[in-house]
C-alpha cells in the first residue's frame, strides 16, 4: 500500500466505484479542510478531474444511498456516510475494546487521551476522549497525521520494512511541506528526516515516544504501543497536553506509570475483542456527554455495526442496488451502490487475531468472499470485483481468503461528520419537515421544570410562531414538555409531577396535577402529545419524542401552528405522520453518528 495520503488518479478507464470514492474524498477535503459545508458540482469536477456528467450521476447515486445531501445545486456530506467508517471501526474492534481504558485514563490524568493506528506512512485516530477546556486539545476521529510529526508515528515506524522507509522518503521528497495532510498546520520549510529516524530508534529502545511540539507550538504528547498476542503493534495510546500545563518531561513523568499499569489489560482486551460488543460508553466507565452542556442533551455512544446492503427494510441476502436500478433507471450507478454495500458488509467481520487467526497468532479474522456475497446478496463474481477494487485503492486488505477494511476508510467524510453535535444532526431533517408541512418546527430538552429550545426552523408566513433558541416554557403546559415527561421512568415522572404547581396560563391550561399525570401517561402510551391553546391562546402544538440508540428519550420535536388553521383532530392527522417520520430519520442518524464514540460537542444552531 502506498504511503502517500494522496488518492490515486481517477482519469482513464476507471469504474463507478472508483469514481464514487473519488467524489467522496473531494467532498471530504472541501468540507473538512476548507470549511465548506456545501459545494457545487463544478468544485467536484475541478477537484476530481471527472466529467460533469459523471459527477452528476455519482452525486445522484450517493444521494439515493443517503450519503450526500442535495439542496438545489449545493452538495453536502450526510451523516449516514459514517456507516462506511463505522464498518472499519466495528471490524477492528478497537473502540469497544480500548474506549473504556481511554475514558479511565482521561479521567485519572485529567488530559485528553486518544487511540491511533498506523495507516501507511501516517497515523489515523480511532478513539478520542477530550477534556473540556478553553484551550481544547483534540484530534478528530479519522484525522490523518504524518508519522514524523506525532508520537505514535515513531512507535509504528519502528516496525517498518526497508520498502516502507523508501516509500516514506519518497513521500517526503514529493511533499516536503506536508500539504497533503490538512489536519496539521503546514510546514514553513522542509524538515530533515534524520531527526525522525533518530526518534524511531529511541522509541524502539524505550518502548514509548514523545511529541514535543512537533505538530504545532504548545502541544506535547506521550504515546505507548499496544501489541497483539504475536507482539505486533496494533495501535498506540496517546496522552495530549499543553505546555501551559506540562512540558514534555513532566508529562512523561505523569503519564507513563498509569499507561504502563493499564497496558496488560488493554492488550488482553485486544485479544478478547469482538465486533458488535457492548458500547464502551456503556461499560463500567462513564461516557462522555454526546452534546455540550449548553444543549442539555447527552447521547452516549453505542456499539453498532454499519448495516449491510438492505438497512432500509431489505433483508440480508438481497441486492437492493438491483431494485434501485430498476426503479431509478440509467442515472443510478449500480456498481457504485454495490461496492459501497460490500464495504459496509466488511464491518461484520471478526477483528484480527480471533476466529480464523493464522499460526502464531497471525492477523486472521475478516470476511471471506462467500460471506460478503451472502451478506450483500451479490453474486460471488460481483462481490469479488468490488473487493479487489477496494483492495487496490487501499480501503481493504486481503489476508489469505479473508478481507478486512483498512483505516483509510475513515477518510470518507468521517472526521468532519464526527464533529457534529445533536442539533447539527437534527436540523437538516427539521428543515425538510418545515418544507413538507409549512409550519415551524422546534427541538427542546427538559431542563428542571421547564423545556428549553435548542434548535428551531421557522416557516415563512405573515402570521407565524416566534420563538428563539434558549427560550424556556413550563413543561406541564407544552406538548414537548409532556413528551419529555412521558419519557422519564415512572419514579422520576412521579417525582417531577409531585413538585409541579400548575398555573392557568390560559383558560385551557390543565392545572389539576392528577389530570396532568393522566395526560402525561396518555402521551407515553400514544407516543405523542397535542397541546391546544394551553400555553397561549391561539397556539396549538404537536410533539413526538426523539430517542437515542438505546431507546432513551433525549429530546422532543414539535410543530407549532395557529389554532385557527383547523381543528385539533385535523392537525393531528396532517402533522403527526410527518413528525414521526422526521423523528425516525433523526434517530437513525443519531445511531449512526454515535455508534463508536460520543457525539461531537458542536452546537451550530441555525447553521
Amino acid at each position: 500500500m502506498s504511503f502517500s495520503p494522496v488518492p490515486p488518479p481517477v482519469n482513464g478507464p476507471v469504474g463507478p466505484l472508483e469514481r464514487g470514492l473519488a467524489v467522496l474524498r473531494e467532498l471530504t477535503r472541501l468540507a473538512a479542510h476548507e470549511g465548506r459545508t456545501t459545494v457545487r458540482p463544478g468544485d467536484l469536477v475541478r477537484g476530481t478531474g471527472l466529467a460533469r456528467s459523471v459527477v452528476d450521476r455519482v452525486v445522484g447515486t450517493l444521494e439515493q444511498l443517503g450519503y450526500v445531501t442535495l439542496d438545489g445545486r449545493d452538495i453536502g456530506l450526510a451523516v449516514r456516510l459514517m456507516e462506511l467508517g463505522n464498518a472499519y471501526l466495528a471490524a477492528s474492534g478497537l473502540p469497544a475494546a480500548l474506549g473504556p481504558f481511554a475514558e479511565r485514563l482521561a479521567d485519572g490524568l485529567d488530559e485528553s487521551v486518544s487511540v491511533a493506528v498506523p495507516d501507511g506512512g501516517g497515523v489515523r485516530f480511532v478513539v478520542q476522549v477530550t477534556r473540556r477546556r478553553t484551550m481544547s486539545l483534540a484530534f478528530r476521529i479519522g484525522d490523518l497525521l504524518p508519522a514524523e510529526r506525532c508520537s505514535p508515528g515513531a512507535l509504528f515506524a519502528a516496525e517498518w520494512s526497508g520498502a516502507d522507509w523508501a516509500a516514506w522518503r519518497a513521500r517526503r521528497a514529493e511533499d516536503p511541506l506536508d500539504t497533503a495532510f490538512p489536519a496539521v498546520p503546514p510546514r514553513h520549510r522542509p524538515a530533515f528526516g534524520e531527526d525522525f529516524e533518530a526518534r524511531v530508534k529511541e522509541a524502539a529502545r524505550d518502548g514509548w515516544a514523545v511529541d514535543d511540539q512537533l505538530i504545532e507550538p504548545g502541544l506535547v504528547a506521550v504515546s505507548v504501543p499496544v501489541r497483539d498476542a504475536s507482539g505486533r503493534i496494533v495501535c498506540a495510546v496517546n496522552v495530549v497536553s499543553h505546555t501551559s500545563r506540562h512540558d514534555v518531561d513532566s508529562l512523561r513523568a505523569a503519564v507513563l506509570g498509569p499507561l504502563g499499569a493499564e497496558l496488560p489489560a488493554m492488550e488482553a482486551a485486544l485479544t478478547a475483542r469482538r465486533p458488535r460488543s457492548a458500547a464502551w460508553g456503556a461499560s463500567g466507565v462513564s461516557g462522555v456527554s454526546g452534546v455540550s452542556v449548553a444543549s442539555g442533551v447527552s447521547v452516549a455512544p453505542v456499539a453498532s455495526v454499519a448495516p449491510v446492503a438492505g438497512d432500509s427494510g431489505t433483508a440480508v441476502g438481497e441486492d437492493p442496488a438491483r431494485m434501485a436500478k430498476r426503479e431509478l433507471g440509467a442515472g443510478f450507478l449500480q456498481s457504485l451502490a454495490r461496492g459501497l454495500a460490500v464495504l459496509r458488509a466488511l464491518g461484520g467481520g471478526m477483528p484480527p487475531g480471533l476466529v480464523g487467526a493464522g499460526p502464531g497468532g497471525g492477523r486472521g479474522g475478516g470476511m471471506t468472499l462467500s460471506a460478503v456475497a451472502e451478506a450483500t446478496g451479490l453474486a460471488r463474481a460481483t462481490a469479488r470485483r468490488s473487493l479487489l477494487t477496494l483492495v487496490e485503492l487501499g480501503y481493504a486488505e486481503a489476508d489469505g481468503r479473508a478481507f478486512r477494511p483498512l483505516p483509510r476508510v475513515l477518510e470518507l467524510g468521517y472526521a468532519p461528520l464526527a464533529e457534529l453535535g445533536f442539533t447539527d444532526i437534527a436540523q437538516p431533517h427539521m428543515r425538510e419537515l418545515v418544507r413538507t408541512v409549512h409550519e415551524s418546527a422546534s427541538l427542546a430538552v427538559l431542563d428542571g421544570g421547564d423545556i428549553r429550545y435548542i434548535a428551531r426552523v421557522p416557516t415563512v408566513r405573515i402570521m407565524s410562531v416566534n420563538i428563539t433558541i434558549g427560550t424556556r416554557f413550563p413543561a406541564y403546559a407544552t406538548s414537548m414538555g409532556r413528551v419529555l415527561l412521558a419519557g422519564l421512568d415512572a419514579e422520576a415522572r412521579a417525582a417531577h409531577l409531585a413538585g409541579v404547581r400548575p398555573e392557568p396560563l390560559t383558560r385551557h391550561t390543565v392545572t389539576d396535577v392528577a389530570e396532568l399525570a393522566r395526560v402525561v401517561e396518555r402521551a407515553a402510551e400514544e407516543g405523542y402529545a397535542l397541546v391546544d391553546q394551553e400555553l397561549e391562546e391561539g397556539l396549538r402544538s404537536l410533539a413526538v419524542p426523539v430517542r437515542d440508540a438505546r431507546g432513551r428519550v433525549v429530546a422532543a420535536l414539535n410543530v407549532a401552528t395557529h389554532a385557527g388553521r383547523g381543528t385539533a383532530e385535523s392537525a393531528r392527522g396532517e402533522l403527526l405522520p410527518a413528525l414521526r417520520a422526521t423523528a425516525a430519520r433523526i434517530e437513525a442518524d443519531l445511531a449512526t453518528a454515535s455508534a463508536h464514540h460520543a457525539l461531537g460537542a458542536g452546537e451550530r444552531v441555525g447553521a
